[in-house]
């Protein structure tokens, strides 16, 4: 592993961490800031893009209020490193707790592709895409049927 793809996967990590504490302050160190060309962007699961450093951290800021508890396992870790540039995409293992005052837990998946850009701070994020892992009877069904 370079030390490159060792200090992506870090920062990668630290913001699935920033995540689960509900650190917004270090979710605002991993976002990398916008330029006079271009903007962070962000695609949660479900939602529309998100544009601009502003509106990414504000929509950070909504989920880490409203969520009582979460947690990611991270598998099929896939990391390129392009000059200044990484991509890592992931499959995040989603634990999440129901609504206030319920002892229920929700799992579910999620395939993410993360940007990463080197800038004089360190790699920071640039770009955040999510997509749901839709899941159900019929799923493991076909498994089933390609084991045999």
């Amino acid at each position: 592993m370079s030390v490159d793809t060792a200090a992506i996967e870090t920062v990668n990590q630290e913001f699935y961490t920033a995540i689960e504490s509900g650190d917004l302050d270090k979710m605002t160190d991993i976002w990398a800031e916008d330029t006079a060309d271009d903007q962070v962007s962000c695609v949660h699961p479900g939602w529309t893009l998100l544009a601009g450093r502003q509106e990414v951290l504000r929509s950070w800021a909504l989920i880490m209020a409203n969520t009582t508890y979460i947690q990611f396992v991270l598998t099929d870790v896939n990391t390129t490193v392009l000059g200044d540039v990484a991509v890592l995409t992931c499959v995040e293992n989603i634990l999440t707790a129901g609504e206030e005052g319920e002892s229920s837990f929700a799992a579910g998946k999620v395939v993410a592709s993360n940007v990463y850009l080197r800038t004089s701070q360190g790699w920071r994020l640039w770009m955040h895409h999510g997509s749901p892992v839709l899941q159900g009877d019929d799923d493991e069904e076909e498994e089933d049927e390609l084991e045999r």
